[in-house]
């Protein structure tokens, strides 16, 4: 397991190793994995032996994958067509974003989805399980066997999304300013889903960039390397406060992000998305905004 443990159920994992922790939650259903900035939540349907085996893979394939992300980093920080990694959560991070690269994008933008991505492969690799998922912080990529079902809850707009296996949707990602990472927009949040998890969250980041009102005094900017040192966004404006917007504002800021997720679902790189600013929430496919 290179250092990483698998605790009992309802007992906290502790630091072993490398400090990556696995640890079965109270349910004793759902796998919990640690390791500094990734957070994993885990669960697996199908046999018992099946599952078991299936949480052994994904721990194994945790032990390491923040220290070959680490590697990549100077590589994943940049801009461009010529970014590359040595290791394969860092080609998955390049390769979501190459569709996206018209805009100033880097693979960064694709991390948590990445690596939900890779551990969900993992885990479900060479194992007889009906559905798996792997949630990194509200960016989810999921496994579907032939017939299976899964219904997943919306961050944007407090909804939920029905996934079944001959659906295309295999990962659901959300952004906005509101988050963990830093964004160019105002959204509260967007959700996308997509054909895999890096994928949506790439879709999403910029999706959320564009809900935007540029110039608008409500709106609060710092430099992105003043909130964060070692932001990827380097001087780029990133949003830290919205004042009050009235609603003409708020629908104007939704178009705006709804024309950049019509125009990715057009191309085939999203296959749905939510959009919800105040108390306003707006989707591909409905004309009207909805009231929150």
């Amino acid at each position: 397991m290179s250092g990483v443990t698998i605790e009992g159920a309802g007992r906290p994992g502790t630091q072993r190793g490398n400090g990556a922790i696995a640890a079965l939650l109270p349910d004793n259903r759902r796998l919990h994995l640690h390791h500094g900035p990734i957070d994993l939540i885990i669960e697996a349907f199908g046999p018992e032996p099946e599952r078991q085996q299936a949480y052994a893979q994904a721990t194994a394939r945790f032990a390491t994958i923040l220290a070959e992300i680490v590697t990549d980093l100077p590589q994943l920080r940049r801009a461009g067509a010529s970014v590359a990694a040595a290791n394969v959560p860092g080609t998955r991070m390049c390769q979501a974003i190459a569709p996206f690269r018209a805009e100033f994008v880097t693979p960064m933008a694709a991390v948590a989805g990445a690596v939900a991505d890779e551990i969900l492969a993992a885990m479900v690799k060479g194992r007889r399980l009906t559905r798996a998922y792997v949630n990194n912080g509200g960016d989810i990529a999921i496994f579907l066997a032939p017939g299976a079902t899964l219904t997943v809850a919306l961050a944007a707009g407090g909804g939920r999304a029905g996934i079944a296996a001959h659906d295309p949707v295999r990962g659901v990602a959300t952004s906005g300013w509101r988050g963990r990472s830093l964004s160019l927009g105002i959204a509260d949040a967007v959700t996308v889903l997509a054909d895999s998890a890096a994928q949506a969250d790439v879709a999403a980041t910029l999706i959320a960039n564009a809900v935007d009102l540029p110039g608008n005094p409500a709106v609060h900017r710092r430099r992105a390397c003043d909130v964060n040192s070692e932001s990827d966004l380097g001087t780029m404006l990133v949003t830290t406060g919205v004042g009050r917007l009235d609603e003409p504002e708020i629908a104007m800021a939704l178009d705006r992000g709804l024309a950049v997720a019509r125009d990715y679902h057009v191309r085939g790189l999203i296959h749905d998305a939510v959009l919800n600013l105040r108390h306003l929430t707006k989707t591909l496919r409905q004309k009207e905004p909805a009231h929150a």
